[in-house]
């Protein structure tokens, strides 16, 4: 059996596009797997679940069972595609459980590949939480991204020696027009005929960055 990623989607702090990014990422692996499975560890709206609720599930790790139900769909290699959108209120427990359990080591050995996406941002914190996430899990892939619509120029030097995603920032018209609920990005590229366009281009671009990452997982390790 083919190998199983799981992308990891956070960031310490909130309204920085991780649900934007999980949302690309679930429709990349749905064209690309033709199944998906999002889970949702948000407490306020609009969060992954609401745009995408067919193939999205809530989630909890701040109880027990919560957490056991989460790892053993996280765990398994079945094929299917998995992105996890954390929000920033369980950021703390959810990767203190994954370093207890030994979570990182255990998916590696049944064929699974988590890949966490931190998304940068300039403040301190931020900064401080990415590179303990880098001393803790030093041999696992981890992408900063820069989302362009929050960080301006770039990344701080904590992101420093490790490919970086870049997500173009959007003209406002174009990302009031994404953020309907009812948006489809592959849905777009299938009507668009033009496939010139910004919106085209920018969905495409990155897809390929995906399938770049899952190609060359290597490269962001350490």
């Amino acid at each position: 059996m083919s190998r199983t990623p799981v992308f990891i989607v956070c960031s310490t702090r909130p309204f920085v596009g991780k649900t934007l990014l999980s949302r690309l990422l679930c429709e990349f692996l749905l064209l690309q797997r033709h199944d998906v499975v999002g889970f949702d560890l948000n407490l306020k709206e609009p969060s992954l679940v609401d745009f995408l609720p067919e193939v999205t599930e809530t989630a909890d790790v701040m109880d027990t069972y919560g957490k056991i139900q989460l790892m053993e769909r996280l765990i398994v290699n079945d094929g299917i595609g998995k992105v996890v959108d954390l929000g920033f209120h369980a950021y703390d427990e959810f990767f203190k459980m994954i370093e207890e359990i030994g979570f990182f080591k255990e998916a590696t050995r049944r064929g699974v590949d988590p890949i966490v996406m931190f998304i940068a941002d300039s403040d301190r914190m931020s900064g401080a939480s990415f590179a303990r996430l880098r001393r803790t899990f030093a041999t696992f892939p981890i992408v900063p991204v820069d989302n362009e619509q929050v960080l301006q120029g770039e990344p701080p030097a904590s992101y420093d020696g490790l490919a970086t995603l870049r997500i173009r920032a959007l003209p406002p018209f174009l990302k009031t027009y994404t953020e309907r609920r009812s948006f489809s990005f592959t849905g777009f590229l299938r009507q668009d005929t033009d496939q010139s366009s910004e919106l085209n281009q920018w969905i495409r671009r990155n897809y390929l960055a995906f399938r770049e990452i899952e190609l060359n997982l290597y490269r962001y390790s350490g």
